[in-house]
């Protein structure tokens, strides 16, 4: 699984975590189960508008105790740093957002070429071989450790051993050559055609 989508997963269940509390918590404040005869549990957190969220007993039950405070400010020491894990490593790139192109040795020029610049020149490339009918490319790693992905859709008529020829030869061919990395690998995922949705046969006219 990619990170983009454990990071959605993430959020989809956090999202819908703090939704579901927000709405119970709320209908307690509104007293919305009393108006509707629902008796809530007395473990239940604000069942009523005049009762708090968490009791007076349940702050107070264990501070008296040596390991209480340092349990309490140990747990919200990991949760802040897990935290800011997560949101760093969001910003955190794979890799740098540009590589450098071959120049003449002594020419004292540098060029250098975005990597999403290059992985849309080869989507675009692959987008026109016959059998492809959608792709996806992403450059990832520096010069050294460069990786080309591409996950690539077939038509219904496309076959996958002429696709697979018709890439090594053409945007794959076409970008090791512009990077001037003749071994540059890559990672080529295939999948095939979605399934045609057989249409429901028409109803028997009557003349």
């Amino acid at each position: 699984m990619s990170r983009s989508a454990v990071n959605r997963c993430m959020l989809a269940v956090a999202g819908l975590v703090l939704l579901v509390g927000g709405v119970l918590l709320l209908a307690g404040g509104f007293d919305l189960y009393g108006r509707i005869g629902l008796g809530m549990p007395s473990w239940w957190p604000l069942g009523t508008p005049g009762r708090p969220v968490v009791s007076t007993a349940s702050r107070t039950r264990w501070t008296d105790r040596a390991w209480w405070w340092p349990t309490v400010i140990g747990v919200l020491v990991l949760l802040v740093a897990g935290v800011l894990w997560w949101f760093f490593a969001q910003l955190r790139r794979s890799g740098p957002s540009t590589v450098d192109l071959p120049v003449p040795q002594g020419s004292g020029v540098a060029l250098r070429l975005r990597r999403r610049a290059l992985a849309e020149a080869v989507e675009t490339e692959t987008l026109a071989l016959p059998e492809v009918a959608r792709a996806r490319v992403q450059l990832t790693g520096d010069r050294r450790g460069a990786l080309l992905r591409a996950v690539v859709r077939l038509r219904a008529s496309g076959a996958p051993d002429e696709l697979v020829e018709r890439f090594h030869t053409g945007p794959l061919a076409n970008a090791r050559t512009s990077l001037g990395l003749p071994d540059l690998p890559v990672d080529l995922r295939i999948r095939g055609a979605a399934p045609r949705r057989k249409s429901a046969p028409e109803p028997p006219r009557v003349l």
